[in-house]
């Protein structure tokens, strides 16, 4: 029988709204768009819509993969996307007030011929034309490996591309979906820095799922042998009984020692802690005030 695991002090939060909060629910609402926050369960959900910030979640709700630790729902769109979101979402922004640094990510869409990287790349488009000024991250897919899906997200210029290798190189069969792995997750990676290398690159780590110390760092050395600068980590929380099991909860000053390893093998950049996770409000101003001094 699984042994249920209690909760330390550490990773308990207290959950409050405030006006901000209030508005981008209702404007979510109006304008049929989802974020990663509602859709994955993210625990920062309040600290971030209180302080007007948001991850918006592109091409629907319904992902065609079924990673093992994630809560956003599995099923398949049939081929269907919102033509429209791109403009809603610059009409979001508006009405939020959200004009000087923006993340998106997006579900899986392997139903599509380009994983749907045309959306995602008309999204970026709208947003830069709408508001010129601001800095666009986007958390992106793998597209199956496919360069030529990855380079209409880079041609659309974004600052800051991420995406996840989620754990370390031995726990990737038993935590994502077989049609992720980490060579993968790397070459993607490596092939933003090929075909664009001024674009800032960024990954995520979880912890939490059985992964010794030295797997975490080896982790951290195959992201900087491709020059990724920003690196998130953070606890690993089930969402449901139906997910992967929590293995251990780490402790506060582990995610230090991660960090102090992470800057001293060179990246730009690192967030580490329990709450931490990918769109990290953190990361969001650490890049913020890179980008304006170049």
């Amino acid at each position: 029988m699984e042994q249920k695991l209690i909760k330390p002090q550490w990773l308990k939060i207290k959950l409050e709204v405030n006006d901000n909060f209030s508005n981008i629910k209702a404007t979510l609402r109006q304008n049929s768009l989802h974020t990663v926050c509602e859709s994955a369960h993210c625990p920062n959900i309040s600290e971030c819509w209180n302080g007007g910030t948001v991850t918006f979640m592109l091409m629907g709700d319904a992902c065609t993969r079924g990673c093992k630790f994630c809560a956003v729902k599995t099923g398949n769109p049939m081929q269907k996307l919102d033509a429209d979101e791109p403009r809603k979402l610059a009409k979001a922004l508006a009405e939020i007030k959200l004009f000087d640094y923006v993340v998106l990510t997006s579900v899986n869409r392997d139903d599509l011929e380009d994983g749907g990287s045309s959306h995602f790349a008309e999204c970026i488009s709208e947003i830069k034309k709408a508001y010129p000024e601001i800095i666009v991250e986007v958390l992106i897919p793998d597209f199956k490996g496919d360069v030529a899906a990855l380079k209409k997200i880079i041609d659309s210029k974004p600052e800051v591309i991420a995406h996840n290798i989620e754990t370390v190189e031995r726990l990737q069969r038993k935590v994502r979906d077989p049609r992720a792995g980490y060579s993968q997750s790397l070459k993607v990676l490596e092939n933003v820095k090929k075909l664009n290398p001024k674009i800032y690159t960024k990954s995520s780590i979880m912890v939490g799922l059985g992964e010794a110390d030295e797997e975490v760092i080896q982790s951290m050395k195959d992201l900087r042998k491709i020059n990724v600068g920003i690196l998130t980590i953070g606890q690993y929380l089930r969402p449901t009984d139906w997910h992967i099991p929590i293995i251990n909860f780490v402790p506060p000053e582990k995610f230090e020692y991660y960090k102090q390893k992470a800057l001293q093998l060179g990246f730009l950049f690192c967030a580490s802690g329990p709450f931490v996770r990918s769109s990290y409000r953190a990361g969001e101003l650490f890049m913020k005030n890179i980008i304006k001094k170049e």
